[in-house]
């Protein structure tokens, strides 16, 4: 009974015997191997195959001395099954990438939903278990709150600073009325008390501080999850590119021509190989230094994610910021009843008695739901084990041709190959490098032109990479680049400061520091698009103006 090296023995030596004994066309006596290969390999008979080698005038890749099993249709199949084969093979090789970066997708939108209803569950239980009267009525507020929470983060056209507001604005008439000044009133009355919330600030700065955290944490993380979603785009733009028609003739000279000659077992040169590949896949390599920057800015982000740029972090704590709001307006309810009743005039005023709620840990009461989280499947831990394993493949398209032709494709080392004309030693040609400026020199695939399918899939790399690192909130990142004519800011800051709610923790004050390049204009484009304007202007206000040139007009109509 062999053993099973010495089985993978004896199997090398009959394909190399096999190989050296079939090294010319002329030994060839039947095609019916050849036939049969062809058969099964585009499924099922096909007329008109030959029986016996013979000329073929008429074949336009597949050109040999001596006569040939290929006819000129066996050669059109050759070449589509030859481009089938090179798709197949892509694919192969990101199949672990794409699964990789897709899985953890759905992961991270899976445990943010769950990190969401957390924060919500929360939420109303404060109200529950500390603000029964209120709660019912909290309710429906606190799950619109968290349904923009989502919108937001999974990439709807929905604005933070609005919903944010919105909380606030619904919460103050349910504390005026159950707290300050209790009792029943008018529609109309609550109407006007909530229109009055802006003005009058019975929350002090904690909407604002909510605002600067939510903008802190959420961009960062609905950039994260664009920022995978893009990933899997370029795998999938990859896996199907369009071979051209210099590529697919070199692919069929490659892997199907030897058959014509009978050479059904052959395999191409490593050098061969290589310059084929490398010819086709040029355009893709030049994808190679966008995917790097891409991988290396997810990493940045990530790790800067932490803190008050972590979600998790803003999110569970959001129900002690509600808490601090409302014990905030409880204390200087006097002085907002005399506020509101300049407003809104004197409430007429009935005795109610609320329904109460509350939570005993494990059912459902008026419909809210308790619903506990495994504390070790955190977001930090979740981006960490993500980024550890992508960084692995920050090379995959510079080194994709090598792989292939390695693992896949070529001959191996001593073995007797293909070199595009016979089987040989070894290949003599000159072997070029990757991406297009090296295939100048390239003997087997002449390479033109630029593919518009890899230049949109590179500016849209570009575009993310912009994103990625114009969102890390360490300070080195925090640079913004504002239109055609050089102006930029530049927003220092530090991971947590007192309207953070941090100055207790022992870290110290970490004041925030607002420097301008240039004074002739100051844009934060970035924040401002996605709706943190009025954050921006009540949080740097001061220090902008302070170092603003005065008399510009264009200052004044920017930042307006």
């Amino acid at each position: 009974m062999m053993d099973a090296q010495t089985w993978r023995v004896g199997c090398r030596c009959l394909l190399l015997l096999a190989l050296v004994g079939s090294t010319r066309s002329e030994d060839l006596q039947s095609c019916e191997e050849v036939r049969k290969l062809f058969q099964w390999r585009l499924v099922g008979p096909v007329k008109g195959l030959q029986d016996s080698p013979r000329a073929g005038p008429d074949l336009q890749v597949c050109i040999a001395k001596n006569p040939a099993c290929c006819t000129r249709k066996m050669e059109e199949s050759y070449q589509i099954a030859a481009r089938q084969d090179m798709q197949q093979v892509l694919q192969t090789s990101s199949s672990t990438l794409k699964f990789l970066i897709s899985r953890n997708t759905a992961a991270f939108q899976e445990t943010l939903e769950t990190l969401i209803r957390q924060a919500e569950n929360y939420t109303s239980i404060l109200f529950c278990n500390t603000y029964r009267n209120m709660a019912l009525e909290a309710a429906a507020s606190v799950q619109e709150f968290f349904t923009d929470v989502g919108l937001y983060l999974f990439g709807a056209d929905v604005n933070p600073e609005e919903f944010v507001n919105r909380f606030f604005d619904s919460l103050f008439p349910l504390v005026y009325n159950h707290l300050i000044n209790p009792g029943d009133s008018s529609l109309e009355y609550s109407e006007c008390i909530r229109m009055a919330r802006r003005d009058i600030s019975p929350f002090g700065n904690i909407p604002k501080r909510v605002l600067g955290q939510m903008g802190r944490s959420l961009l960062p993380s609905r950039t994260f999850l664009q920022a995978l979603n893009l990933g899997i785009e370029v795998i999938n733009t990859t896996d199907h590119l369009r071979f051209s028609k210099e590529c697919s003739r070199a692919l069929l000279r490659m892997q199907y021509c030897p058959h014509c000659q009978g050479l059904t077992l052959s395999k191409p040169c490593m050098g061969y190989c290589l310059n084929v590949v490398r010819g086709c896949l040029a355009h893709m390599a030049e994808l190679n230094p966008h995917w790097h920057m891409y991988i290396l800015s997810l990493e940045e982000l990530s790790d800067a994610m932490h803190g008050t740029y972590d979600i998790e972090h803003v999110l569970l704590n959001f129900h002690l910021l509600v808490n601090d709001a409302v014990v905030q307006a409880h204390l200087d309810g006097q002085k907002l009843s005399e506020q509101v009743n300049k407003i809104c005039g004197r409430p007429i005023r009935t005795p109610t008695q609320s329904p109460r709620c509350s939570f005993d840990g494990s059912k459902e009461k008026h419909g809210m739901k308790i619903f506990i989280r495994n504390g070790e499947e955190t977001l930090a831990n979740r981006r960490k084990e993500f980024i550890n394993s992508l960084r692995l493949y920050r090379t995959f398209y510079g080194g994709l041709a090598d792989q292939l032709c390695a693992n896949e494709l070529a001959a191996g080392d001593g073995l007797p190959c293909w070199n595009g004309e016979d089987i040989v030693k070894s290949y003599t040609q000159r072997v070029v490098g990757n991406g297009i400026k090296a295939q100048s020199g390239n003997p087997e695939v002449k390479v033109k032109g630029t593919d518009p399918v890899i230049n949109q899939i590179i500016d849209k790399l570009k575009h993310v990479i912009q994103l990625l690192q114009g969102r890390s909130p360490k300070p080195s990142k925090w640079e913004l680049h504002v239109g055609s004519g050089g102006d930029m800011a530049e927003l220092v800051s530090g991971g947590c400061d007192d309207e953070d709610g941090c100055g207790g923790s022992g870290s110290g004050e970490v004041k925030r520091t607002l420097k301008v390049t240039d004074c002739k204009c100051m844009i934060l484009t970035p924040l401002l698009k996605h709706g943190f304007g009025d954050m921006i202007k009540e949080n740097y206000y001061y220090e902008y103006k302070e170092i603003m040139v005065v008399n510009s007009e264009k200052c004044k109509r920017n930042w307006k």
